[in-house]
């Protein structure tokens, strides 16, 4: 158990990191106004966790570990939205469409409710 925390920070780690020189990087290059680094690591992490569970997918010693790593820590820790895309994925290749259809309406609403109610509660 550990062993896995340690992967899944140590990944988390460097992927916000990560995500901070993208950003970074981003904001002095390119026009202001619209949030460039949130969503160029949202799309780049959508699809490095789509490479990651594909390649460990095919298994071996390290599948699991190397998923820990790079998906949950890496991934999770350069952006949520990675996991919440892969996730929806799953539902729908399980026949729960209408499920993944309802996840995706409810965290966004949800989420962006929660987020106004927090900024209200400090206001």
């Amino acid at each position: 158990m550990l062993r896995n925390i340690a992967l899944v920070g140590l990944g988390g780690m460097v992927g916000s990191i990560a995500r901070y020189l993208v950003a970074v990087a981003l904001s002095q290059r390119l026009p202001l106004g619209f949030p460039y680094g949130t969503f160029t690591v949202n799309i780049v992490g959508c699809f490095l966790i789509g490479v990651i569970l594909g390649l460990v997918g095919r298994g071996g010693a390290l599948a699991g570990e190397l998923r820990l790593l790079l998906a949950t820590g890496f991934c999770g820790g350069f952006t949520t939205f990675s996991s919440f895309t892969y996730e929806i994925i799953e539902l729908v290749e399980a026949n729960h469409a209408l499920l993944a259809v309802l996840y995706v309406l409810f965290s966004l609403l949800l989420g962006l409710l929660a987020a106004v109610a927090g900024l209200a509660l400090t206001r």
